[in-house]
């Protein structure tokens, strides 16, 4: 059996059931028509925001619930938890925008954006991967320049989650290249600006439903007072938040492991072959109990980073470990339980088959697990 956690609150559970609830009915039954789509529809956003979904931390004088990052983290699990919640951005818009906000924005970048963030109204996203610069972020080449009371921004960002629906960007750029990490600042974004503009919607091998896209900035002007932070504080901050949006990888990716455990304990109890279930096999126990016991040393470190990241006193090696070892344990678990369904698993109607193609990625965004090892080893 998986281990019992303890972290979460009767509350906490209960916004668990709203949004395993809403997810269920809301997600999962139209996920295969919003991947021949390739985006998760306005209208989605919007009743998660009428359910509460959106931003549950954010304090209550800006809309929000005004609750703990554990309900952002509940949101995360049940996101990684439902079949094709790797698709919906909630958790970047959530537990990334709206906390670059809170922590760094000013009050009337606070009052302008988050309330319309909890309704799903405005949807968000962050700007930091380019062409040349991905886990690397010192090497952004977008540029911002300073002209009177505007910033004149050009460049190009990509890999963009929420890039099709985005009204708000949250966009790093360099203000002085020849200054490196403290040359880069913030800037929010409007995606009704002059001269932004979206490319494709990216064509990926997991993750369908998700609006991946390029974004362009060819001269936009940005007004200084929607400068995010101080000019040349920028990078301080992406690392600074870097530790909550990895273990927001993190939970998503013990959440869909655990369901696809799940899945597969059921599928194996009832699939026969060979006159018996493969349940009945010695090797398919074997096998679950082996992703079992990885599942329970997962959660278990897991939830001790959330409840630190929730008293705020993780550190950015504690975030990176909990990120690299979840999504490694997630691709083992994933390809494990893909395995005992046999052929099944390999046709994409059923559910392992989108977990299997889903959780390869998060072995790479929020910094490839061969970055964060050289990171983590910095405090050997």
């Amino acid at each position: 059996m998986l281990i019992g956690r303890r972290i979460y609150s009767e509350l906490h559970e209960m916004f668990r059931d709203t949004a395993r609830r809403f997810l269920r009915q809301e997600l999962e039954t139209n996920i295969d028509s919003w991947e021949k789509e390739g985006v998760i529809p306005r209208e989605f956003w919007r009743r998660g925001g009428e359910q509460g979904l959106l931003c549950p931390s954010v304090p209550e004088e800006y809309g929000g619930a005004g609750g703990d990052t554990l309900f952002d983290m509940v949101l995360s699990e049940e996101l990684g938890y439902a079949i094709g919640g790797a698709s919906v951005g909630f958790a970047s818009h959530t537990d990334i925008c709206s906390h670059y906000l809170l922590n760094y924005g000013t009050e009337e970048q606070k009052k302008n954006y988050l309330p319309k963030m909890v309704t799903g109204e405005t949807i968000a996203a962050i700007g930091m991967t380019e062409p040349g610069a991905g886990s690397d972020l010192k090497a952004i080449s977008t540029t911002a320049k300073k002209n009177g009371d505007t910033y004149i921004v050009n460049g190009q960002k990509t890999y963009i989650t929420n890039g099709q629906n985005a009204d708000l960007i949250i966009l790093a750029c360099t203000m002085n290249k020849s200054k490196g990490a403290k040359g880069i600042s913030l800037l929010l974004v409007d995606a009704d600006s002059p001269g932004f503009s979206r490319g494709r919607n990216l064509d990926k091998i997991g993750q369908k439903a998700a609006d991946t896209s390029e974004l362009f900035f060819d001269n936009v002007e940005v007004p200084v007072s929607n400068l995010l932070g101080e000019e040349g504080k920028g990078f301080a901050v992406m690392m600074e938040e870097l530790p909550r949006e990895r273990m927001s990888v993190a939970v998503r990716a013990v959440a869909a492991s655990t369901r696809a455990y799940e899945l597969t304990c059921e599928y194996v109890k009832d699939r026969e072959i060979f006159g018996q279930k493969i349940w009945d096999f010695q090797n398919t126990k074997f096998k679950l109990v082996d992703v079992l016991m990885q599942l329970n040393v997962t959660w278990a470190y897991v939830d001790q980073c959330i409840e630190r990241l929730n008293d705020g006193s993780l550190t950015v090696e504690e975030g990176a470990i909990a990120k690299v070892w979840a999504s490694e344990v997630d691709s083992r678990v994933v390809d494990e339980c893909l395995q005992l369904f046999g052929g099944y698993g390999y046709m994409s109607e059923y559910p392992i088959a989108r977990f299997y193609t889903d959780s390869r990625v998060r072995r790479i965004f929020g910094g490839t697990s061969e970055t964060l090892r050289s990171y983590i080893s910095r405090s050997i």
